[in-house]
Protein backbone atom coordinates (compact mmCIF):
# COMPACT_ATOMS: atom_id res chain seq x y z
CA UNK A 1 0.00 0.00 0.00
CA UNK A 2 1.12 3.56 -0.73
CA UNK A 3 1.40 5.91 2.24
CA UNK A 4 -0.32 9.23 1.54
CA UNK A 5 1.46 12.17 3.17
CA UNK A 6 0.96 15.93 3.46
CA UNK A 7 3.60 18.36 4.72
CA UNK A 8 2.59 21.35 6.83
CA UNK A 9 5.43 23.84 7.43
CA UNK A 10 5.76 27.60 7.04
CA UNK A 11 9.19 27.30 5.38
CA UNK A 12 8.86 26.66 1.65
CA UNK A 13 12.34 25.17 1.39
CA UNK A 14 11.58 22.67 4.15
CA UNK A 15 8.37 21.62 2.44
CA UNK A 16 10.12 21.26 -0.91
CA UNK A 17 13.01 19.29 0.54
CA UNK A 18 10.84 16.90 2.50
CA UNK A 19 8.46 16.46 -0.43
CA UNK A 20 11.29 15.61 -2.84
CA UNK A 21 12.81 13.12 -0.40
CA UNK A 22 9.54 11.36 0.38
CA UNK A 23 8.20 11.38 -3.18
CA UNK A 24 11.32 9.50 -4.29
CA UNK A 25 10.19 6.51 -2.20
CA UNK A 26 8.13 3.93 -4.07
CA UNK A 27 5.74 3.43 -1.15
CA UNK A 28 5.14 7.11 -0.29
CA UNK A 29 2.98 9.63 -2.15
CA UNK A 30 3.05 13.32 -1.17
CA UNK A 31 -0.54 14.41 -1.82
CA UNK A 32 -0.42 17.98 -0.50
CA UNK A 33 1.43 20.79 1.26
CA UNK A 34 0.41 23.76 3.40
CA UNK A 35 2.24 26.81 4.86
CA UNK A 36 0.32 27.00 8.14
CA UNK A 37 -1.87 24.93 10.43
CA UNK A 38 -5.19 26.29 9.24
CA UNK A 39 -4.48 25.45 5.61
CA UNK A 40 -2.99 22.16 6.73
CA UNK A 41 -6.30 21.13 8.28
CA UNK A 42 -8.12 22.14 5.08
CA UNK A 43 -5.71 20.20 2.87
CA UNK A 44 -5.94 17.15 5.12
CA UNK A 45 -9.72 17.12 4.95
CA UNK A 46 -9.68 17.19 1.16
CA UNK A 47 -6.76 14.81 0.48
CA UNK A 48 -7.31 12.28 3.31
CA UNK A 49 -3.63 11.53 4.03
CA UNK A 50 -2.39 8.64 6.11
CA UNK A 51 0.31 10.79 7.74
CA UNK A 52 0.55 14.54 8.35
CA UNK A 53 4.03 15.97 8.93
CA UNK A 54 3.19 18.95 11.13
CA UNK A 55 5.58 21.75 12.09
CA UNK A 56 5.18 22.89 15.69
CA UNK A 57 5.61 26.64 15.25
CA UNK A 58 3.65 28.33 12.44
CA UNK A 59 1.61 31.49 11.84
CA UNK A 60 -2.21 31.58 11.56
CA UNK A 61 -2.61 28.31 13.47
CA UNK A 62 0.28 26.54 15.16
CA UNK A 63 0.93 22.83 14.89
CA UNK A 64 -0.63 22.00 18.24
CA UNK A 65 -3.96 23.62 17.39
CA UNK A 66 -3.93 22.02 13.95
CA UNK A 67 -3.16 18.58 15.42
CA UNK A 68 -6.04 18.98 17.85
CA UNK A 69 -8.38 19.91 15.00
CA UNK A 70 -7.33 16.84 13.03
CA UNK A 71 -7.42 14.37 15.91
CA UNK A 72 -10.61 15.67 17.55
CA UNK A 73 -12.62 16.74 14.50
CA UNK A 74 -16.19 17.98 14.26
CA UNK A 75 -18.97 15.41 14.02
CA UNK A 76 -19.16 13.95 10.54
CA UNK A 77 -15.43 13.94 9.90
CA UNK A 78 -14.43 10.29 10.03
CA UNK A 79 -10.90 10.29 8.64
CA UNK A 80 -8.21 10.62 11.32
CA UNK A 81 -4.66 10.78 9.96
CA UNK A 82 -1.57 9.99 11.96
CA UNK A 83 0.18 13.22 12.99
CA UNK A 84 3.96 13.38 13.23
CA UNK A 85 5.15 16.64 14.79
CA UNK A 86 8.26 18.35 13.39
CA UNK A 87 10.35 20.56 15.65
CA UNK A 88 13.68 22.37 15.59
CA UNK A 89 14.27 21.85 19.29
CA UNK A 90 14.57 18.71 21.40
CA UNK A 91 12.78 20.31 24.36
CA UNK A 92 9.75 22.01 22.85
CA UNK A 93 6.92 22.40 25.35
CA UNK A 94 4.36 21.92 22.59
CA UNK A 95 5.38 18.33 22.00
CA UNK A 96 4.15 16.75 25.23
CA UNK A 97 0.74 18.34 24.74
CA UNK A 98 0.68 17.12 21.14
CA UNK A 99 1.33 13.56 22.27
CA UNK A 100 -1.35 13.90 24.94
CA UNK A 101 -4.01 14.81 22.39
CA UNK A 102 -3.08 11.93 20.13
CA UNK A 103 -0.12 12.82 17.90
CA UNK A 104 1.93 9.75 17.07
CA UNK A 105 5.29 11.25 17.95
CA UNK A 106 7.77 13.87 16.89
CA UNK A 107 10.91 14.22 14.83
CA UNK A 108 13.67 16.81 14.85
CA UNK A 109 13.90 18.71 11.57
CA UNK A 110 17.64 18.13 11.37
CA UNK A 111 17.26 14.34 11.62
CA UNK A 112 18.99 12.36 8.84
CA UNK A 113 16.87 11.76 5.71
CA UNK A 114 16.68 8.05 6.44
CA UNK A 115 15.12 8.84 9.83
CA UNK A 116 12.38 10.93 8.22
CA UNK A 117 11.51 8.18 5.76
CA UNK A 118 11.53 5.57 8.52
CA UNK A 119 9.40 7.80 10.78
CA UNK A 120 6.69 8.13 8.14
CA UNK A 121 6.59 4.36 7.67
CA UNK A 122 6.59 3.67 11.41
CA UNK A 123 3.75 6.10 12.12
CA UNK A 124 1.72 4.92 9.11
CA UNK A 125 1.94 1.34 10.40
CA UNK A 126 0.24 2.39 13.63
CA UNK A 127 3.31 2.56 15.84
CA UNK A 128 4.37 5.64 17.79
CA UNK A 129 7.72 7.30 17.29
CA UNK A 130 8.98 7.21 20.85
CA UNK A 131 12.29 5.39 20.72
CA UNK A 132 14.87 8.23 20.65
CA UNK A 133 16.41 9.08 24.00
CA UNK A 134 15.46 12.73 23.49
CA UNK A 135 11.81 11.68 23.61
CA UNK A 136 12.35 9.97 26.94
CA UNK A 137 13.80 13.17 28.37
CA UNK A 138 11.03 15.30 26.93
CA UNK A 139 8.19 13.14 28.23
CA UNK A 140 9.73 12.90 31.67
CA UNK A 141 10.24 16.67 31.83
CA UNK A 142 6.74 17.69 30.79
CA UNK A 143 5.03 14.90 32.68
CA UNK A 144 6.04 16.84 35.80
CA UNK A 145 3.25 19.23 34.88
CA UNK A 146 0.62 16.47 34.87
CA UNK A 147 -2.54 16.90 37.00
CA UNK A 148 -3.28 14.65 39.97
CA UNK A 149 -4.27 11.13 38.87
CA UNK A 150 -7.98 10.73 38.25
CA UNK A 151 -9.97 7.96 39.90
CA UNK A 152 -11.15 6.62 36.54
CA UNK A 153 -7.55 6.18 35.42
CA UNK A 154 -6.72 4.13 38.49
CA UNK A 155 -9.77 1.95 37.91
CA UNK A 156 -8.71 1.35 34.30
CA UNK A 157 -5.25 0.29 35.49
CA UNK A 158 -6.90 -2.28 37.75
CA UNK A 159 -8.06 -4.09 34.64
CA UNK A 160 -4.50 -4.92 33.59
CA UNK A 161 -2.72 -8.12 34.55
CA UNK A 162 0.58 -7.78 36.44
CA UNK A 163 2.50 -8.60 33.25
CA UNK A 164 0.54 -6.04 31.23
CA UNK A 165 1.22 -3.40 33.89
CA UNK A 166 4.91 -4.27 33.75
CA UNK A 167 4.91 -3.85 29.96
CA UNK A 168 3.12 -0.50 30.23
CA UNK A 169 5.75 0.78 32.66
CA UNK A 170 8.55 -0.20 30.26
CA UNK A 171 6.75 1.45 27.33
CA UNK A 172 6.56 4.63 29.38
CA UNK A 173 10.28 4.39 30.07
CA UNK A 174 10.87 4.58 26.32
CA UNK A 175 11.96 0.97 25.74
CA UNK A 176 11.43 -0.57 22.31
CA UNK A 177 9.65 -3.89 21.83
CA UNK A 178 13.00 -5.63 21.50
CA UNK A 179 14.30 -4.02 24.69
CA UNK A 180 11.15 -4.98 26.58
CA UNK A 181 11.47 -8.55 25.32
CA UNK A 182 15.07 -8.72 26.53
CA UNK A 183 14.22 -7.17 29.90
CA UNK A 184 11.32 -9.57 30.57
CA UNK A 185 12.85 -12.58 28.79
CA UNK A 186 9.94 -12.85 26.37
CA UNK A 187 9.58 -13.32 22.63
CA UNK A 188 9.13 -10.01 20.81
CA UNK A 189 5.82 -11.23 19.36
CA UNK A 190 4.61 -11.91 22.91
CA UNK A 191 5.49 -8.32 23.83
CA UNK A 192 3.46 -7.06 20.86
CA UNK A 193 0.52 -9.14 22.04
CA UNK A 194 0.74 -7.67 25.55
CA UNK A 195 0.93 -4.13 24.12
CA UNK A 196 -2.16 -4.76 22.00
CA UNK A 197 -4.07 -5.92 25.06
CA UNK A 198 -2.92 -2.90 27.09
CA UNK A 199 -4.11 -0.51 24.39
CA UNK A 200 -7.43 -2.32 24.06
CA UNK A 201 -8.13 -2.47 27.81
CA UNK A 202 -7.21 1.18 28.37
CA UNK A 203 -8.99 2.33 25.20
CA UNK A 204 -5.84 3.99 23.87
CA UNK A 205 -5.02 4.64 20.24
CA UNK A 206 -1.32 3.88 20.21
CA UNK A 207 1.97 3.67 22.09
CA UNK A 208 2.21 7.46 22.47
CA UNK A 209 -1.09 7.66 24.33
CA UNK A 210 0.02 4.70 26.48
CA UNK A 211 3.07 6.68 27.59
CA UNK A 212 0.97 9.71 28.47
CA UNK A 213 -1.56 7.58 30.35
CA UNK A 214 1.20 5.89 32.38
CA UNK A 215 2.51 9.26 33.56
CA UNK A 216 -0.83 10.97 34.08
CA UNK A 217 -2.26 8.03 36.03
CA UNK A 218 0.70 8.10 38.39
CA UNK A 219 1.82 4.57 37.43
CA UNK A 220 5.16 6.05 36.34
CA UNK A 221 6.75 9.09 37.90
CA UNK A 222 9.14 11.46 36.10
CA UNK A 223 12.72 10.52 36.79
CA UNK A 224 11.72 7.32 38.58
CA UNK A 225 13.23 3.97 37.79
Amino acid sequence: MTIRVIIVDDQAMVRAGFAALLAAQSDIDVVGEAPDGRKGVEVSRTTHPDVVLMDVRMPEMDGLAAARALLDPPRGVVHLPKVLMLTTFDADDYVYEALRIGASGFLLKDAPPADLISAVRVVASGEALLAPSVTRRLIAEFAKQRPAPRKDQSLRLNGLTPRETEVLVLIARGLSNQEIAERLVLAEQTVKTHIGRVLNKLDLRDRAQAVIFAYESGLVTPGGQ
